[in-house]
């Protein structure tokens, strides 16, 4: 055997633009959860039967049209799924180039509620009447503050341990849920807004020696927020002795626990609830899982929740499998949204908590909520289809 035969080949190590191809992998090629879009898929036709079951009596009454909320929650749904379709194939750094803008956008359309066109509803002023439909500003903040504070962290990701970066991200959350407490009072989205920038504070920096500080300032601020409204510490009262209340400030959830309890284990009957003949408000809207409990029974609740538990692991899945930090921080946002939002919903549905009105994601009755949750389920599908990391 001859000696160049006997030695192995010698490659030389390659240079310039030639060298940094050759150590730099190409990007991941990702794609779509299926298993996402198809329990988003039964959510939503889940919802939209239960919307028509739970309306259809108050629809009549009130309306002379028993199918009022049926046609309007599938005329939004329509809309969300077209919406989410749209954003599915946006990518993410497209997002992230406009994150700043959209926040400021979506924060300063919660003025709008004090101008002429905004709208009271049941007392509450929070919505914005644009004619051809109305829009709730709540939602679209939850939605600017998901991209905008995944933007600011990925940017100020090594910076964090400093104050001034530290309260920078801090005070997007703070803003909007002042603003959203203040002018719509609404305590339930602002909640939501607080823990959407403080969960990411938390997972992108957890040693991080402002978090407890930061912890205390919000209980701090939640216990000013009560006090500053003396309705609140009514509604506390309500809540810790609801049977003395069961008349006046209690009566909603009060008619929402004997739904619940009258369904038993497994509940009437699809459409044989007796309790949204017009004993439990708005029982298409915040207290619609009471109505569920009522016609499909404890086991048609836990099967729900059971829906959204997979719906959140769905979303872990991408969350882990993305390696680009924004991506990360956005899926992180869109699960903090549903998770809070769902456990908040169910957890006054069932007198857990004070009353505080936010509606059940991809089940209540609304238009701007289940476009906005729609269009997050989008975000998160963008992500996945762009795991790999798109410029830090």
């Amino acid at each position: 055997m001859s000696r160049s035969s006997s030695n192995p080949i010698q490659f030389r190590r390659p240079r310039g633009a030639a060298q940094e191809q050759a150590v730099k992998p190409a990007p991941r090629k990702g794609s779509v959860d299926a298993p996402l879009f198809v329990v988003v898929g039964i959510l939503l036709i889940f919802g939209l039967i239960m919307v028509y079951s739970s309306s259809a009596y108050t629809a009549r009454v009130e309306y002379n049209d028993a199918t009022r909320f049926l046609f309007d929650q599938a005329r939004n749904m329509a809309i969300g799924v077209v919406v989410m379709v749209i954003v599915t194939f946006i990518p993410p750094v497209f997002w992230r180039k406009i994150s700043g803008f959209v926040y400021v956008v979506a924060t300063l359309s919660i003025l709008v509620v004090l101008s002429p066109l905004g709208k009271t509803v049941n007392g509450a002023r929070r919505w914005i009447n644009l004619k051809v439909m109305t829009v709730q500003p709540a939602e679209l903040a939850k939605f600017g503050l998901i991209l905008a504070s995944a933007a600011l962290i990925a940017k100020l990701y090594k910076q964090l341990d400093e104050i001034i970066p530290y309260v920078m991200v801090l005070a997007l959350g703070g803003i909007a849920a002042i603003l959203i407490i203040l002018i719509t009072d609404d305590l339930g989205s602002g909640i939501i807004i607080l823990a959407i920038t403080f969960i990411g504070l938390i997972v992108s920096c957890p040693k991080n020696k402002y978090l407890l500080a930061t912890g205390a300032l919000g209980v701090l601020a939640l216990v000013g927020s009560v006090l500053i409204k003396p309705y609140r510490m009514d509604r506390i009262r309500a809540w810790l002795h609801i049977e003395q209340y069961s008349g006046s400030l209690g009566y909603q959830v009060m008619q929402a626990l004997y739904a619940i309890g009258s369904g038993g284990f497994f509940g009437k009957g699809l459409g044989k609830s007796t309790q949204k003949l017009g004993f439990v408000p708005e029982n298409e809207n915040d207290m619609i899982f009471s109505i569920i409990c009522e016609e499909l029974g404890i086991v048609g609740g836990i099967a729900l929740i059971a829906l959204f538990i997979y719906l959140i692991y769905r979303l872990s899945k991408i969350y882990k499998k993305t390696l680009d930090r924004f991506g990360r921080l956005v899926v992180l946002g869109v699960m903090t949204h549903i998770a809070v939002q769902t456990i908040i919903n169910l957890a006054v549905v069932t007198n857990l908590i004070p009353n505080t009105g936010v509606p059940l994601p991809f089940i209540s009755y609304g238009g701007t909520s289940i476009i906005i949750i729609m269009a997050e389920i989008g975000l998160a599908q963008a992500v996945s289809r762009h795991p790999d990391p798109e410029g830090e």
